[in-house]
């Protein structure tokens, strides 16, 4: 099947033929119809599958012109580069046609943005957070929005956005569709799909765990972290290939400490990217990575939902996420448009349950490597990894004592006192050796 033969109209047919896409993929066949028919829609694939454009030609396949000056389409996705990332991919879809589109998020001044939504506007994306401070700001009107898209609903969930999301689905007009994109169906998820939707319909493009079929999974056995950072060291010095390999570390600040150990060895071409980092910083970095500038880019998984790079070549786990789902969503980043992509993860003895849960949920053994002969091994070890020695807590059990009455101290001489009354006579007698008789009363 290709694009023509669904029901897209020249305009958007013009725009997809420039920029090169021929077939739909499964999602975006699947979804199709059934957003065309009014229903709402829980859309279940995983990343690098083709979301963007499942919701967005249909929806603007069936976009109308309004003078209304209020937008009709709202999307709301997690992170900031997913916004820009949307509203980059409407304005290509949307060459021949007469749409205004913008997006709105958090981290950067919020009065030019209060300002440009009071403009003509037709699509709106925001990331739930700054969308919900707008409206109540009184300067976007939403009684227009005919159409709601949630984008990655589960990682939004993650970050801690359910109460913005609450509140934003019940200031939107009830009269509406809504479509909902996640790569997993969580329990919040589906609490919200029950309070929120009417009779969505499921559509599945491929289940949460399948691999992609375009990268090659391997993984290496390392004892330690810091081999694991020579591991990573050589690999990215031997293997040219990796022009345009993305790295994940678990935390920001491990994040941080290997852009210092490859910045050193690879000047002007290794990028880091977190939550802590500038809006400018993320997108500047993020932009020298797709042109090429950047040979790494360094990043944590919450980044991870909102990129959208095309030809990554190579994806490095330096660590094996907790969290199984994690995995395949790292791995979407590469072997895209029928590109190969390779995946390589490095695990630890302690990770090693990590590993057989990502195992269990993909059902696929990921091929294991020997470790390269001329890899150093570091037998420096990290406070994590230090064994530690549990010493048994033997507890002596006291002699039971037997023919003991109650606890008995004698008290010292000075508080051997017992409380008199002593009459003044007697004190008279005790302090002047005579009795003192009190002296007659004055008239």
């Amino acid at each position: 099947m290709t694009f023509r033969d669904l029901n897209l109209n020249t305009p958007l047919l013009n725009a997809l033929d420039e920029l090169g896409y021929k077939q739909p993929t499964t999602i975006q066949q699947r979804a199709f119809s059934v957003i065309m028919s009014g229903q709402d829609v829980c859309g279940i694939a995983q990343t690098g599958t083709g979301k963007t454009f499942a919701y967005l030609l249909p929806a603007l396949r069936q976009f109308k012109f309004s003078k209304e000056k209020y937008p009709q389409l709202l999307i709301i996705v997690p992170t900031r580069e997913l916004v820009v990332q949307v509203v980059e991919a409407v304005k290509k879809l949307t060459t021949y046609m007469s749409v205004e589109v913008m997006g709105i998020y958090g981290g950067v001044n919020m009065n030019p943005q209060m300002a440009a939504v009071q403009n003509k506007l037709d699509v709106l994306v925001a990331t739930p957070g700054r969308l919900y401070d707008v409206i109540l700001s009184g300067a976007l009107k939403v009684k227009s929005i005919n159409r709601l898209v949630i984008d990655e609903v589960d990682e939004m969930l993650n970050l801690g956005f359910r109460t913005q999301l609450r509140n934003i689905l019940d200031l939107l007009p009830p009269k509406r569709q809504n479509l909902m994109f996640s790569a997993t169906i969580t329990e919040d998820v589906e609490k919200m799909i029950h309070t929120h939707f009417y009779n969505p319909v499921r559509i599945e493009a491929a289940p949460t765990g399948t691999p992609l079929e375009n990268i090659d999974q391997i993984v290496y056995h390392v004892p330690n972290f810091n081999t694991k950072v020579n591991l990573l060291k050589l690999l990215i010095t031997k293997d040219e290939s990796m022009t345009k390999t993305l790295i994940f570390a678990a935390t920001k600040q491990l994040a941080d400490d290997l852009f210092e150990q490859l910045q050193a060895q690879f000047p002007e071409k290794v990028g880091v990217i977190h939550s802590n980092k500038e809006q400018n910083h993320r997108f500047n970095t993020v932009q020298q990575f797709h042109s090429g500038a950047y040979r790494f880019l360094i990043a944590t998984d919450i980044i991870a939902r909102g990129l959208d790079i095309a030809e990554v070549t190579h994806v490095i786990n330096f660590d094996t996420p907790e969290v199984p789902e994690n995995y395949i969503h790292r791995i979407g980043r590469t072997g895209r448009a029928d590109k190969k992509g390779i995946s390589i993860l490095f695990t630890k003895e302690q990770e090693m349950e990590q590993l057989a849960l990502i195992e269990s949920l993909m059902n696929y053994s990921v091929p294991v490597v020997p470790l390269p002969d001329d890899l150093e091994i570091s037998d420096v070890l990290t406070e994590d990894e230090i064994p530690k020695v549990h010493m048994r807590n033997v507890l002596v059990k006291t002699p039971k004592r037997e023919n003991v009455g109650p606890a008995f101290h004698q008290k010292l001489a000075k508080n051997m006192k017992s409380n008199k009354k002593v009459s003044h006579k007697d004190k008279m007698m005790l302090k002047y050796g005579k009795p003192k008789k009190r002296g007659a009363k004055k008239k």
